[in-house]
């Protein structure tokens, strides 16, 4: 390689109040507010609900009472790697009102028996449950909520995962064979079980998700740990973050979930939208080749639109990737676009399909006889390259923005590295880059890249520089999850701050 083939694209701007454009949402946030500060559907005040254990309540109110003031504790001083944080109503030009609109006290000895089930699907669905019922009364009240604080204990949050181990299991083993038999509806003489925790995802936040869409109330999960006024480590203490940094944090993701839009992106060039195409294998039959798609679609603005495609034989196990029909991409693409047309209006100039599978021909005529007369249509796959490095001279790693041309149509990108606002890089090892090859359409690699280096500051869930994959590609693990894995939820939101 060359120095000609490498080039670092300059720190992607965002847009906040007045027009005021930053590169780091804390300096954006702290000196001007956010983006829609001056609009009327902006949230003047933040309606929240608190559902959690008596502790994890207790902690959260500590936490409110904390949000409204300053916090400024950045180790040994570094402010540029922690900047302070203003206080919420300073940040974000509404109010965060120091008590909820309602709260309820879940039992908690309970919430962690039932979290120790050795059957992953029964502790997760009997867990979620405890808290459904709390969202069930919160939809029936007059005061609306613009989102629901569920606060879980930090063994229920470990035991209500996928692979997790349990340390001192309750009741009698489920064998794999029987999970199996009961996911296919199999029933027993005497066993008694709720057949549809078999059609839930066994993991906690994603099903909770999943399920409290039909109350149309965003949900933002939080550890009990997080919550802590400190971040001193005690041995065997969770490591956190300074308390400034997690007040960011959940500061921006609850002021997005409520309808706020902290910042947007300054570079989007209007009638230019992303999607990224998101695929899931459902473990509900027993057919390898079975798989569910997605698509997440983002503006300019910032708003996010999800649709769900259908099952079918979209997966190969050969070359382990999905591929779908014209017809099913037709249809795919056709649906998000409706969403489009009825939230935005706007006409479509450009569309821009990311996705983590290659896109084949058959594939791409779906896609493009999807799109309006006159609208370009461009097929980018995106993958991670564990299997690339790229060094410099010095003690820190490359920079963020660095970018590696291999061709018109492909290149590496740089999402993580080092950056000089913060004069560090937050990981532990090499940065990897993502490897971007443009399959289908016309359009300049560069452009490209610069466009999914400007998507890595999408990410409302949290107050950062920018993460190390776009929002299309970052969390449609997540939105797959959520949607393919609890096929028995019938409610599907196409709002994304439903699904992070």
């Amino acid at each position: 390689m060359t120095t000609s083939d490498a080039i670092i694209f300059g720190e992607p701007q965002i847009e906040f109040r007045y027009a005021q454009r930053m590169s780091d949402p804390h300096d954006g946030l702290g000196l001007f507010g956010p983006y829609d500060a001056d609009q009327p559907a902006r949230p003047a005040v933040l309606p929240y609900v608190v559902i959690g254990s008596a502790s994890g309540v207790r902690a959260f109110a500590a936490w409110s009472h904390v949000a409204s003031h300053p916090a400024v504790d950045a180790p040994r001083g570094n402010y540029r790697l922690w900047p302070p944080f203003p206080g919420f109503d300073a940040a974000f030009c509404s109010e965060w009102p120091s008590k909820p609109v309602w709260s309820t006290v879940l039992d908690r000895e309970a919430l962690v028996t039932l979290s120790r089930h050795t059957d992953p699907y029964q502790r997760a669905f009997d867990v979620v449950d405890e808290y459904v019922k709390e969202l069930r009364i919160v939809s029936q009240r007059d005061e609306r909520p613009g989102v629901a604080i569920c606060i879980v204990p930090d063994e229920v949050w470990q035991n209500c995962r996928p692979e997790s181990r349990i340390a001192d299991p309750i009741g009698r083993r489920v064998a794999p064979s029987t999970i199996r038999s009961r996911k296919a509806g199999q029933l027993e003489l005497l066993d008694a079980f709720d057949p549809n925790q078999y059609h839930m995802s066994p993991d906690f936040r994603r099903q909770l998700k999943a399920r409290a869409m039909q109350y149309r109330i965003p949900i933002q999960v939080i550890r009990e740990s997080t919550l802590r006024l400190d971040s001193a480590t005690d041995s065997g203490m969770r490591p956190l973050t300074p308390v400034s940094d997690r007040m960011w944090n959940l500061s921006t993701a609850l002021y997005y979930k409520c309808g706020g839009k902290p910042w947007r992106l300054s570079a989007a060039r209007e009638g230019v939208c992303y999607i990224g195409i998101a695929f899931r294998r459902a473990s509900t039959t027993g057919d390898a080749e079975t798989a569910c798609c997605a698509a997440q679609m983002f503006m300019d603005t910032g708003d996010g639109i999800v649709f769900l495609g259908e099952n079918g034989p979209w997966y190969s196990p050969q070359n382990k990737q999905f591929h779908l029909s014209k017809n099913v991409a037709r249809d795919l693409l056709s649906g998000v676009l409706r969403t489009y047309q009825d939230q935005e209006g706007k006409q479509l100039r450009e569309v821009f399909l990311h996705s983590r599978s290659g896109i084949n021909r058959e594939e791409f005529s779906g896609y493009a006889e999807a799109c309006p007369a006159g609208a370009e249509i461009v097929g980018v796959r995106v993958r991670d390259t564990p299997d690339v490095r790229l060094f410099r001279t010095g003690k820190m790693p490359v920079m963020r923005g660095t970018f590696w041309r291999l061709s018109e149509q492909s290149g590496y990108l740089w999402g993580s590295g080092f950056v000089p606002r913060s004069g560090t890089y937050r990981g532990w090892e090499v940065p990897l880059p993502i490897r971007l090859d443009v399959q289908h359409g016309n359009a300049p690699i560069e452009r490209v890249a610069q466009d999914i280096l400007a998507l890595t500051k999408l990410n409302y869930n949290a107050c950062r520089l920018g993460d190390s994959q776009p929002v299309t590609i970052g969390f449609s693990d997540a939105v797959g999850e959520i949607l393919v894995a609890n096929p028995a939820v019938k409610c599907r939101l196409p709002n994304f701050k439903y699904y992070i």
